[in-house]
């Protein structure tokens, strides 16, 4: 396959639905209305001249290359600057045009090193191709090397070029071979909106920098890659372009880290990966990406990978490599004798939202139709959970609203538990460039966090509520909108059921709901809540985004509907820029919930209990269904513990360390006979297991992920998997070991079979992504091209339905022991349980864990920053180094769970979302304390995971 060539059309596209005509060259030309004479030449085919204009910026007319003669007109004008107007008459190639820009072009060459043959961007320098386009042959100025690249000492020229900026660990700054076009410096503020490089320098002296600091890695840079995208020369490069050569053919892929789902060219020699270049033509990033999906794939190539299928007697053992037969025959026999020894139900498995739809489908299929029960959950249990329960009880669909491309149209942004400036960095960057056009922004988090206050993008509102009153401060918010009018009256009584409304508005508006009221435990300033109220009621389209700040509670359902009501009440559903959005954390949370991954829902969110849906699949599979829910993960391990559940197939889920209670979670899984764990490295779920399975990953395999926007995306192989299989293959292997008859040849064929048996997915082929590139379920005949947004003009359900939120306090309290709030979280660098990012150079910007705490709190307790402190909690206990900040409020601390030294889940209790079971992670009563080491269970963790990763034949070669 060749190289993806993407159009770089100079300018970005114009959105109005005005069109003027033109004549360009000859040729008569209709554009939108403020189309660039630029991109209306491209468009029509006419490459001018350019350096410093890029589509993804806007224009800035500063290289005087991509100049043109417009008849009527004096001068030569910028085409990129100038747009188009009716009747305008454009040339483009005149002998005057190539004197000036052939000058312009010897300027540029002249004050440029000559090593184009050396360059590592040989081959893929736009400055090269347009001293080759305008046909310049000839440098009359100065002589080779003469020029300000060099440093300068008291006047007199230095031969040496300015060092070159290594620090980043992904890509170099070389200044000598900088044209000061300032496109870096454009990417930078306009599409990743973090302001952090600037020209240095005026005249000869003028460069890029990295803002005040000398190094790219000390500056406020997030790496995101943007810059290096934007660069038409050497000065920003890829390390990996340095180190293998520029590539050869690549694939559109989709990331397979965050719930964004950006598309991306994964650009390949041979089977080598060169590097992950962003998509223009990604409807989720539009061709942005962060520090994780452009730069942090080495994990795929890492020596930590296991290639060979292994499997030991008991978990004291060191592990044995055998062959892919033996293994899947072992697992086969022991999960077949569990179930004659123990019961039907003793066995059951966990899916994956890092694998695709497909062969998540495969694995809930496995156990429905092979196992014969309906013991399949996934790792949304603990995140989104509360999102499928609470949306689909108010709306009728388990799923966001809106497409990312929404945010563009919202006047009022109401995040909610969640912080996308370290979690969803993409949309982000998206959201934080629509306030800085004018949206206004409403932050609910405990901490002060980048999205609360970065630059030019901050908060008109943060309530800063105690950890565990989220219901309590919606409702408040409600109180307002209802007592004062705010609701959007004639939206309800169309769309909603009245008397339903009418019953809800009767509870919010008790004096016990009021922000005076509510202060008092929530620790949020009444005029605070009600200036946000009446911003998000009165101030145009407004839109809610929340994420695990939210739905990880006692109370987490109850919070979504709440939300829900919000939205209904003041009329935010239905229409761009508005809408409730779940930002979902893994690749393809949303994807593996869609495809059945609940032990009381079958594919399409439907109940296990439906005859008609479990009629569907057993005319097509070819058994009879199981008619009941299975167990939750929390039950298996309860019932591990009790003795009737006894095996487990765990594909691409790490519980051990995921998971809440970790000395529970480790229990269960020691009292299972069979435990089978299917994944990339030996994970801490994999100190317990009997069988491993080597995983492949995104690169190796064909496939499609579902994004937090309902965004199917095709997934492309661009390399063979290194094990041999991919996870489709595998778990296919293993129910054909278990006597089913299964023989796709493709994934192809297994989403032609989720089609026809599942309605929200009833038209997606992969012809259609083909055609489309992506589509937003539901897809079917009502409509053929997908749903970008939902509820437009009625519910899914009918009426959408108000529910009462009662607030009830979680029963994990504060007291003399335990006096402060522990909340988690992630940050931009680090990846979930950090099993793909602490395998990359992302280790340079967080190599631990580190406790957040207020510096009252920390002075009370005689701890200053850096040092090692003991957190615990009632479940267990953790040592880590503190991070005095004042982004936390007093009483409250915060940690990431990157990291498995800390094993923060050790800490988090066994409380959990009354209607989901999803854990409570985010309110956990705790005590920190100085310390002077790692605590016992770090220790005896330590050991475990030493013996555990022990492998025969490497052992006895290592000795």
């Amino acid at each position: 396959m060749p190289l993806v060539h993407e159009i770089d059309y100079g300018t970005p596209a114009s959105k109005s639905t005005e069109t003027v005509t033109l004549t360009i060259d000859g040729l008569q030309v209709t554009v939108p209305a403020g189309t660039s004479v630029m991109r209306a030449s491209m468009e029509a085919g006419i490459q001018v001249p350019k350096l410093c204009a890029t589509d993804m910026v806007d224009a800035f007319g500063s290289c005087r290359l991509c100049l043109v003669e417009v008849e009527g007109r004096n001068g030569t004008p910028a085409s990129c600057t100038t747009p188009c107007a009716p009747g305008m008459v454009v040339h483009t190639q005149t002998e005057r045009l190539k004197q000036i820009r052939k000058g312009v072009m010897e300027l540029y060459i002249s004050d440029h090193p000559l090593d184009c043959l050396t360059c590592a961007a040989n081959g893929d320098c736009e400055l090269q191709d347009m001293a080759g386009a305008v046909g310049l042959r000839d440098v009359r100025y100065g002589y080779e090397g003469d020029n300000h690249v060099k440093t300068r000492n008291n006047g007199d020229i230095n031969a040496k070029w300015m060092p070159k900026d290594e620090s980043n660990p992904y890509f170099t700054y070389d200044p000598s071979k900088c044209i000061v076009c300032s496109r870096c410096v454009r990417a930078c503020e306009e599409v990743q909106g973090t302001f952090a490089l600037t020209i240095e320098g005026r005249g000869f002296d003028s460069r890029v920098s990295p803002g005040a600091h000398e190094h790219f890695l000390e500056s406020e840079c997030v790496s995101c890659g943007a810059c290096v995208q934007a660069c038409p020369t050497a000065t920003l490069t890829e390390k990996s372009v340095i180190a293998i050569g520029q590539p050869e053919h690549s694939a559109v892929t989709t990331c397979a880290y965050c719930g964004v789902g950006c598309s991306f060219k994964a650009e390949m020699r041979g089977e080598e990966l060169v590097r992950m270049v962003p998509y223009k033509d990604g409807k989720a990033n539009r061709g942005h990406s962060c520090v994780k999906g452009r730069f942090a794939y080495g994990y795929a190539t890492h020596k930590d990978r296991i290639l060979n299928p292994m499997m030991r007697e008991k978990i004291t053992d060191p592990w044995r490599e055998v062959t892919w037969e033996e293994a899947l025959a072992h697992v086969s026999s022991e999960f077949r004798r569990l179930q004659y020894q123990y019961g039907k139900d003793s066995i059951g498995g966990i899916t994956s939202s890092r694998c695709t739809n497909e062969e998540t489908f495969l694995v809930q299929k496995l156990i429905r139709a092979g196992f014969g029960n309906n013991n399949v959950d996934t790792c949304a249990r603990v995140c989104h959970s509360p999102t499928g329960y609470g949306l689909g009880q108010a709306f009728g669909t388990s799923a966001g609203t809106q497409d990312f491309d929404s945010v563009e149209h919202s006047d009022v942004i109401m995040v909610i538990g969640a912080n996308p400036s370290a979690a969803h960095p993409v949309f982000a960057s998206r959201m934080k460039k629509r306030i800085r056009q004018g949206a206004k922004l409403i932050v609910l988090d405990p901490r002060e966090t980048e999205t609360v206050n970065s630059v030019h993008a901050r908060a008109d509102y943060h309530l800063p509520l105690k950890p565990g009153t989220n219901v309590a401060v919606i409702t408040a918010l409600a109180h307002v909108i209802v007592t004062e009018g705010l609701f959007d009256e004639a939206f309800i009584r169309e769309r909603c059921d009245w008397s339903e409304f009418e019953d809800w508005a009767a509870f919010v508006a008790e004096p016990q709901h009021s922000p005076e009221e509510t202060e008092k435990f929530t620790g949020v300033a009444a005029d605070l809540v009600r200036g946000a109220a009446r911003l998000y009621a009165r101030g145009g389209n407004g839109a809610i985004y929340y994420g695990l700040g939210v739905t990880e509670h006692s109370q987490g359902s109850t919070t979504v509907m709440a939300i829900a009501n919000l939205a209904m009440a003041t009329g935010n559903i239905g229409r761009p820029g508005v809408g409730v959005n779940p930002l979902r954390g893994q690749n393809n949370v949303q994807g593996s919930c869609d495809m059945g991954s609940f032990p009381h829902e079958l594919p399409g969110y439907r109940h296990v209990s439906d005859d008609a849906t479990r009629d569907t699949f057993e005319k097509l599979w070819g058994v009879k269904l199981d008619n009941e829910p299975g167990l939750r993960i929390p039950n298996m391990l309860d019932a591990a513990v009790d003795g009737s559940f006894k095996g487990i197939y765990i594909q691409g889920e790490d519980i051990l360390q995921s998971d809440p209670d970790t000395k529970h979670v480790s229990a269960g899984l020691a009292a299972m006979e069979c435990v089978v764990v299917h994944d990339l490295f030996l994970n801490e779920t994999a100190n317990y297991a009997h069988v491993f399975l080597p995983g492949s990953t995104f690169l190796e395999k064909d496939g499609t992920f579902t994004n937090a926007e309902r965004r199917i995306n095709r997934v492309r192989k661009v390399m063979s998997p290194k094990n041999g299989l991919a996870d489709w293959e595998v778990t296919q292997k293993l129910a054909q070991a278990m006597g089913l008859p299964w023989n796709y040849s493709h994934p192809s064929e297994i989403m032609d079979e989720i089609a026809a048996t599942t309605p929200s997915f009833a038209s997606v082929s992969y012809e259609l992504l083909e055609k489309m590139g992506s589509v937003q379920w539901p897809c079917n005949e009502k409509f053929p091209e997908g749903s970008p947004i939902m509820h437009v003009g009625g519910f899914v359900r009918g009426k959408g339905k108000f529910i009462r939120t009662e607030y009830v306090a979680t029963d994990e309290r504060t007291g003399p022991r335990f006096p402060l709030l522990l909340t988690t979280g992630r940050i931009l660098s680090q990846y979930n349980v950090g099993a793909q990012t602490r395998r990359t150079e992302n280790i340079a910007w967080h190599a631990e864990d580190r406790l957040e705490i207020h510096p009252h709190d920390a002075e009370q307790r005689g701890i200053k920053d850096g040092d090692w402190v003991r957190l615990a909690s009632r479940a267990g206990e953790t040592t880590l180094r503190a991070f005095i900040t004042e982004r936390v409020s007093p009483g409250v601390v915060y940690t990431t769970f990157h990291h498995p030294e800390t094993q923060a889940n050790v800490i988090t209790t066994d409380f959990s979302d009354w209607a989901t079971n999803c854990p409570e992670y985010k309110v956990t009563a705790v005590q920190v304390a100085p310390s002077n080491g790692p605590s016992e269970w770090q220790q005896d963790y330590e050991d475990l995971s030493r013996q555990s990763r022990r492998i025969a034949g490497k052992l006895e070669a290592a000795e």
